[in-house]
């Protein structure tokens, strides 16, 4: 069915770690937003330092605390427990957002009743002309890898036009209320990295489809949290792929994905850092892999 509300509530989540001045410079953006049914949810993860302030600093915000860090799935899941709008819009805290992104979002909701997430054309930040993701292309089942349309492109309106896509962009991805209904909340065995790619995958069988909003604009700062280049990203990033193939690639061509993995990628990627000298990141490979085999619940 569709949504009959032309302004359904709009339930904004925002997951915060350790990074409260970019949270409070995205709720400064939210203040300009002109929607006018919208509830802002910021849920904490247990930030070395405390968040609370933002409640006062901006009361419209309804704040929850974590008594331990959740992950990003796990964040955010606590914030749509507590929602109430008919659309979850899940933002990343390191965004800012133009003042009329939400409408045409709802608008291709209120059109399309198989459509279960949007997102927003996304521009980097610091290079504001430049696209982040203007859709995405469907995992490939032996590499277990996606690719983001328009990345590192000047945008000159060449994907000004909404379409339908294969992947969702978590920085900024809006969802029915219904799909978690239908699949369940995001998956937290991710923790980090993954999440709205399986989160897409799981949609898709359930028969939703997902759409690239350009119309709406989102700039993302990316990856403040973690840093572009870390040792916790590249552990994530390798553990969460083998985890996506376990849990999104069946049959021979998930047996063939895994081969591919453990017998390509691994090696491959231990090769990398070895060469620089990057032992750490070498072990976070490797971690990755061994974290796999001990985790049965696949």
């Amino acid at each position: 069915m569709k949504i009959k509300n032309p302004y359904p509530l709009v339930s904004i989540i925002s997951v915060n770690y350790n990074t409260d001045v970019a949270t409070a410079e995205m709720l400064r953006s939210l203040q300009q937003v002109t929607y006018p049914y919208l509830e802002i949810i910021v849920v904490d993860n247990a930030s070395a330092v405390d968040a609370g302030y933002l409640a006062d600093e901006f009361p419209q915000i309804k704040f929850i605390q974590n008594p331990k860090n959740l992950g990003f799935a796990g964040g955010n899941n606590r914030g749509i427990e507590a929602a109430k709008g008919d659309i979850i819009l899940l933002l990343n805290n390191d965004t800012e957002v133009a003042p009329s992104f939400i409408e045409p979002i709802v608008t291709l909701f209120n059109e399309h009743s198989e459509v279960g997430i949007v997102c927003p054309k996304i521009l980097y930040y610091q290079s504001k002309d430049i696209i982040q993701y203007a859709g995405g292309t469907a995992i490939n089942p032996l590499t277990a890898r996606g690719k983001f349309i328009g990345t590192g492109e000047k945008d000159a309106g060449q994907y000004d036009e909404p379409h339908q896509t294969q992947l969702a962009h978590g920085a900024a991805m809006a969802i029915r209320k219904r799909v978690f209904d239908k699949i369940g909340l995001l998956p937290e065995d991710y923790f980090l990295y993954y999440e709205e790619l399986d989160f897409s995958e799981h949609a898709q069988r359930a028969g939703f489809t997902i759409w690239y909003q350009a119309n709406s604009v989102v700039w993302h700062k990316e990856s403040m949290s973690v840093g572009k280049a870390s040792v916790i990203k590249v552990y994530y990033q390798n553990r969460n792929r083998l985890l996506f193939i376990r849990r999104n690639i069946f049959g021979l061509k998930g047996l063939v994905s895994r081969l591919f993995f453990v017998m390509v990628s691994v090696p491959v990627g231990l090769l990398k850092y070895a060469l620089r000298g990057k032992w750490n990141f070498a072990g976070r490979v490797w971690a990755g892999l061994v974290w796999n085999i001990h985790y049965k619940r696949y």
